[in-house]
């Protein structure tokens, strides 16, 4: 696991968009198509922004959420909305996306269906997440029901997770998946989450997901 710290966000997001555009050009070299799975939330935005911009062949890169809420695509909440706006832009526009969520239907509904489609693009290529103050990632919360199961190593590909603190349920990643990416980074802001990453490198994954995934993971923090 490797820290690195800087002097502001502005200079955090063009460093990880440029690691991202490596990683992501390095297995473009070794496979016809590769896989990015990406966070939702206000961190990876600025990110996404340079991210799309990459001169890659965005055609042969399938895009994922690392979890999804399960509200329409098109809502505020949405991770998909986010991802839609901010990375399949630009040159990124053509690459493949793949929802976590169909809408119309209940979650543990569409799970095969869902799966089938990522399956064969496993391992996932490269891999960005964000944290917590309560060391979750994707949508693995820490007390939440099911969570042993989606941190097991036999663990399906997806889980869905509900939990009394978010207001509607979610489509997560589970463990195995995203600790089996080939390249791994984590962006992380302020203080207190510097704190909380911290406090979960010595915590079991049952109370801070987030150590269930940390080989080899490139941590990159600004305040």
């Amino acid at each position: 696991m490797n820290i690195k710290e800087y002097a502001d966000r502005d200079m955090l997001a063009i460093d990880v968009a440029n690691a991202l555009a490596g990683d992501l050009e390095a297995a473009l070299l070794h496979h016809d198509t590769v896989s990015l799975a990406v966070p939702g939330g206000t961190t990876p935005g600025p990110v996404f922004d340079g991210l799309c911009a990459a001169d890659l062949e965005w055609d042969r890169v399938c895009v994922l959420p690392t979890d999804e809420r399960c509200v329409p695509g098109d809502h505020e909440r949405s991770n998909e909305r986010l991802i839609r706006d901010r990375l399949l832009t630009n040159r990124a526009s053509v690459a493949q996306y793949i929802p976590l969520f169909v809408a119309g239907h209940e979650p543990e509904a569409v799970l095969p269906e869902i799966e089938s489609l990522i399956t064969p693009i496993l391992p996932l290529s490269v891999l960005v997440l964000g944290m917590g103050e309560d060391m979750h990632t994707a949508s693995l919360f820490p007390g939440m029901e099911g969570l042993s199961a989606a941190l097991d190593s036999h663990a399906p590909t997806l889980a869905v997770a509900r939990t009394d603190v978010q207001p509607e349920a979610r489509i997560t990643l589970t463990a195995p998946v995203l600790e089996g990416a080939l390249s791994k980074h984590l962006v992380i802001f302020g203080e207190a989450k510097r704190n909380a990453f911290g406090r979960a490198t010595s915590l079991p994954p049952e109370e801070a997901p987030i150590a269930a995934v940390l080989s080899g993971m490139s941590v990159h923090w600004a305040e």
